[in-house]
C-alpha cells in the first residue's frame, strides 16, 4: 500500500545552530493513527510544521498523497488539516463564521451540511452563533479541530490536542478521532499524555533530541519492550533479601514487606516457579502475589533515558 505521508532523510537546523531534526525517515499509511511521543524540544512540532508548510526543511523531502510539499504545495496543503497547540482564534468571530472562512481559504465551495455535521460531532452545534471570546478553553480547542476539518482534509495533524482540557472532554475527542479514522482520515498525533497514545494509536513513534528512535505497532512495541513484574507481599517484613534469592535480582521495598521480580513474559523459562520454591525454602511466608505489565509510559521513559 502506498504511503499517504512519506518523509525521507528530513533535517532542520535553525540559524542559531540548533539541529531540531536529524535525518528523519518515516512512512505513514492511509487511515492509520500514529502517535508521536517525545519530551519538550524533541522535534515533534518542528516535524509537523515542516509537513504542513509552516517551516522550511534544511534537507530531505516530504510527500503527501504522492505530491512533494514544496513543488506541489497547493495540492498538499489542501489535503492537510492542522490543529496547533496554541489557541489561535479571533475574539469576535462566531463559531460558524470561523469554519466557513477557514473552508473558503482552501477554495472549497460552501457546504453547510458538512460543516453542521462537523460541529455536531464536536458538540458545538449549540454554540455555532456564539462569539469565540465567550467560549471556554475546551470549547475553543474543539473549534480549532473544526477549523482543521472544515476543508475536508485527508490527513489531520493534532499537536497536543488535549493539552489543558478536562478528562471528559479528552475522552470525547478520542472518540471523535476514532470516527474520523473510520471515515478514512489519517491522523498524526503528538501528545504528552501516554494514555492517549495507548488508547487510540495504531503505531507509536518516539522522538528525542531530533532523532526518530523507533516507530512500531503499539502492541508489538509493548510485546517487545514491555516487562512484567511479580510482586510478592510478605507476612513479615525483612531487612535484606536472603542470599539464596540473589539469582533472581529481586528488589526489596523500603519497608521490607514486598519483593519485586522483573521478568520477560515471552521467555518460556520465567523462573517464577523456582523463585516461589526458593522463597519458601528461605523461610519467608507469602501474604499475597500480583503481577503488573509495563505501560507504554514506562517503555517511553526507558527509551528516552537510554539515549
Amino acid at each position: 500500500m502506498q504511503s499517504i505521508v512519506s518523509i525521507s532523510n528530513l533535517s532542520k537546523t535553525y540559524a542559531s545552530g540548533h539541529r531540531a531534526l536529524k535525518d528523519v525517515t518515516l512512512d505513514i499509511a492511509p487511515g492509520e493513527i500514529l502517535a508521536l511521543l517525545g519530551p519538550n524540544g524533541a522535534g515533534k512540532t518542528t516535524l509537523i510544521s515542516i509537513i504542513c508548510g509552516i517551516v522550511k526543511a534544511s534537507s530531505g523531502s516530504v510527500r503527501v498523497g504522492g505530491h512533494d510539499i514544496v513543488a506541489d504545495y497547493r495540492a498538499t496543503r489542501s489535503m492537510i488539516g492542522l490543529v496547533p497547540q496554541e489557541l489561535t482564534l479571533g475574539a469576535f468571530d462566531t463559531v460558524w463564521n470561523t469554519l466557513c472562512f477557514s473552508r473558503g481559504l482552501f477554495g472549497k465551495k460552501p457546504n453547510p451540511d458538512y460543516l453542521e455535521r462537523v460541529l455536531r460531532d464536536l458538540s458545538l452545534w449549540g454554540k455555532k452563533d456564539s462569539e469565540l471570546m465567550t467560549l471556554s478553553g475546551g470549547m475553543k480547542r474543539r473549534v480549532l479541530i473544526g477549523k482543521a476539518l472544515s476543508h475536508e482534509p485527508t490527513v489531520l495533524f493534532l499537536d497536543e490536542p488535549t493539552a489543558g482540557v478536562d478528562v471528559e472532554l479528552r475522552k470525547d475527542m478520542w472518540a471523535l478521532v476514532q470516527r474520523l479514522r473510520e471515515s478514512g482520515v489519517t491522523i498524526i498525533l503528538t501528545t504528552h499524555y501516554i494514555e492517549e497514545a495507548e488508547a487510540i494509536a495504531d503505531r507509536v513513534g518516539v522522538i528525542n533530541d531530533g532523532e526518530l528512535l523507533l516507530v512500531d505497532d503499539k502492541l508489538a512495541l509493548m510485546h517487545k519492550l514491555g516487562k512484567r513484574q511479580l510482586i510478592a507481599e510478605l507476612e513479615e517484613a525483612v531487612g535484606v533479601v536472603p542470599d539464596t534469592l540473589a539469582p533472581w535480582g529481586l528488589d526489596l521495598s523500603a519497608d521490607g514487606s514486598r519483593l519485586t521480580y522483573t521478568y520477560d513474559p515471552h521467555n518460556p523459562h520465567t523462573g517464577i516457579s523456582g523463585l516461589l520454591q526458593a522463597i519458601r525454602e528461605a523461610g519467608l511466608v507469602l501474604k499475597d502475589l500480583e503481577t503488573t505489565q509495563s505501560s507504554l509510559e514506562e517503555i517511553f521513559v526507558n527509551l528516552v533515558k537510554a539515549r
